[in-house]
């Protein structure tokens, strides 16, 4: 790290979040690219900051590194850097030259501010999150709006949906997300097959206990294709708790016969092998701000199912079947045709992916630290 490098406070906080979820793999990543790649490394002092927490996050979403804690633990902390501007994190990491909210909640500072976007579902369908969540979202849209000199997002989409919103041009910066192009091990998807007891043949979701993420359509669209003779199970992965929706499942005359496995949370590696297993993806979201697991999936050469007119049809290419995720036939349609189709677009898939990189996000990332420092 050289004597001029760019000091960065570098908010961790929404890896203590019930579910992480993308943004907290995307800040992981970008934030380890940073520390770590010979080429960047030199240039930054990343310093990462939170609010107060007894316990560390899940491996899975635990910083490498030490984190600097605020007196505040969350939600107050939320409600302070929103509405007080503080506790400021120039408290607990020291001097620093830009501060960086590496989710929508911008951070308290007397410094440069960049917040990443990475989506305003919220704006657009403030019913399916919490009351609270969607106030304290639209305030922090407003604090970002007026107080950030940068803004990253992850998608044309999500820029272009800033840009109606209020954000500036001189603002908004594409910082697109990358993947691990690493292809599964074949002790990666043996473990993973084991370790879940998956069967031969299987669809997979992986994803959040969001209603965006349209679970119920897929798991109703799966019920089509029972009864059309194609009893494929749904496998369905990612942290939440999933009770709830599985209890809605069973209780859905439609959806009941439809053999869904819940997995929860797993490890990268099991999540690899877990790709590397599936026949087909099928993420028909109703609206994302990039669409990581489509990447994830993509890397490991398998089919993809996602949704036209979202940001994960800007992140798919022309590498995927494509379905309006508002239609139950149409999505099963899609998932049809790609159980077809899956040796084809194995190659398309990988090139795809390997069009992504971290190391592509950090640099991006870090010329937008070099704009507020010149």
């Amino acid at each position: 790290m050289g004597s001029s490098a760019i000091r960065v406070a570098y908010t961790v906080e929404q890896c203590w979040h019930d579910a992480p979820g993308g943004t907290a793999i995307a800040a992981l990543h970008i934030a380890r690219e940073l520390a770590q790649d010979p080429d960047l490394a030199d240039e930054v002092d990343l310093r990462l900051v939170a609010g107060k927490h007894p316990v560390p996050p899940d491996l899975i979403f635990r910083p490498v590194g030490p984190v600097a804690m605020l007196p505040l633990s969350r939600p107050l902390l939320y409600e302070a850097w929103t509405r007080l501007n503080w506790p400021k994190v120039e408290s607990v990491t020291g001097a620093i030259d830009v501060a960086h909210a590496t989710g929508l909640i911008p951070c308290a500072t007397s410094s440069p501010l960049v917040v990443t976007v990475h989506d305003l579902a919220f704006v657009h369908s403030p019913e399916k999150f919490s009351k609270h969540g969607a106030r304290l979202m639209a305030r922090s849209l407003d604090v970002a709006r007026s107080r950030a000199e940068r803004v990253l997002c992850p998608s044309l989409a999500t820029m272009d949906d800033c840009a109606a919103h209020g954000f500036r041009d001189e603002q908004l910066r594409l910082v697109p997300l990358g993947v691990d192009a690493a292809a599964a091990t074949r002790r990666e998807v043996d473990e993973a097959r084991l370790r879940h007891d998956l069967p031969e043949n299987f669809v997979l979701f992986v994803g959040t206990l969001e209603p965006r993420k349209n679970l119920r359509r897929l798991v109703a669209a799966m019920g089509m294709l029972n009864e059309n003779g194609m009893e494929v199970p749904l496998v369905v992965a990612g942290a939440g708790e999933w009770g709830a929706v599985r209890g809605e499942i069973d209780g859905d005359r439609r959806t009941s016969a439809v053999d869904v496995r819940f997995l929860g949370a797993v490890s990268s590696s099991d999540l690899r092998g877990l790709y590397a297993s599936a026949q087909v993806f099928a993420y028909p979201s109703e609206r994302e701000g990039f669409g990581l697991p489509i990447a994830e999936a993509m890397a490991q050469g398998t089919a993809v199912v996602t949704s036209r007119g979202t940001s994960t049809e800007e992140v798919a290419g022309d590498a995927a079947v494509l379905v309006d995720p508002f239609d139950v036939a149409d999505i099963a349609r899609g998932v049809a045709e790609a159980l077809d189709r899956g040796d084809e677009l194995a190659a398309p898939s990988r090139h795809r992916a390997g069009q992504l990189s971290w190391t592509q996000s950090a640099a991006a990332t870090l010329s937008v630290y070099r704009e507020l420092c010149l």
